[in-house]
């Protein structure tokens, strides 16, 4: 069932996530919706050192906002974008995908749905 949630600035949530390099922060969404959408922001601790590699994440869709730096990041459509501070990006379930590259001082606000999401690697596109 859907509840108000809240998630105040001075009380941060950091959570696990999919790189060693970002750090995370749960902003509740996942609490609130009973689990059919999760936001959380993504700042790099460093800038990458290595792409992530080919992977899918099985879910419905993954939503991306760049709040400060950039971020390198290339599609199995052949699409290579730089996305900078204030640009979005909206990613299909299932659609392979490889961070090349990021500013060190990059942040995300990322919305999935729903919000457990899995990530798989894979091969890259011929």
């Amino acid at each position: 069932m859907a509840q108000l949630t809240r998630t105040l600035a001075g009380e941060p949530t950091e959570i696990p996530g999919r790189r060693k390099f970002f750090a995370y922060r749960d902003l509740g969404a996942a609490q609130g919706s009973g689990g059919k959408m999760k936001v959380q922001t993504m700042t790099a601790i460093q800038g990458m050192t290595e792409p992530t590699g080919w992977h899918y994440h099985d879910c419905e869709c993954q939503f991306i906002y760049i709040l400060k730096g950039w971020i390198d990041m290339e599609f199995e459509t052949g699409d290579k974008f730089h996305l900078k501070q204030g640009d979005s990006l909206y990613i299909p379930g299932g659609m392979r995908h490889n961070e090349t590259a990021t500013s060190d001082d990059m942040e995300i606000l990322e919305v999935t749905m729903p919000s457990e999401i899995g990530t798989v690697p894979c091969s890259p596109p011929a």
